[in-house]
C-alpha cells in the first residue's frame, strides 16, 4: 500500500489561500493549480462570497477577487479568529509582490 496523502485544508480553504496569494488569478488558473474543475471553483467562489469571505469585482470580462480578512472562520471552535489571522501574511506578501511588479512595469513605460 502506497503512502496516503492528505491536505491541511479543504477545497474551499485551498481556493481562498490561492486567491490571497494571487488576487489577480483567474478561475482557470485556480482550477489548474488545485486540480479542480472550473465549475467546482465557481461553486466554491459562490460559497465564499455568500459567507462574506470573498469579494468579487468584475471589470469587462475579468473578475478580480479580494479576500475579506475581517471575516470570521467558519468552524465553530475557530469563529473567534478571522481570516486575517491565517491569511494576513500571505495577502501582504502578494500585495508587496504586486506593488513591485507594478513599479517595474511603470519604470519600463
Amino acid at each position: 500500500m502506497g503512502k496516503q496523502e492528505w491536505y491541511h485544508v479543504s477545497s474551499h480553504g485551498a481556493v481562498i489561500y490561492w486567491i490571497a496569494a494571487a488576487p489577480d488569478c483567474t478561475t482557470e488558473e485556480i482550477a489548474e493549480a488545485l486540480y479542480l474543475a472550473r465549475r467546482t471553483v465557481w461553486g466554491i467562489i459562490g460559497d465564499l462570497r455568500r459567507a462574506d469571505m470573498l469579494r468579487v469585482r468584475k471589470e469587462g470580462r475579468r473578475h478580480h477577487y479580494t479576500v475579506n480578512l475581517n471575516a470570521p472562520l467558519r468552524h465553530p471552535a475557530l469563529k473567534r479568529f478571522t481570516l486575517g489571522a491565517i491569511l494576513g501574511d500571505i495577502a501582504a506578501q502578494a500585495a508587496r509582490r504586486d506593488g513591485r511588479r507594478k513599479q517595474l512595469t511603470a519604470a519600463r513605460s
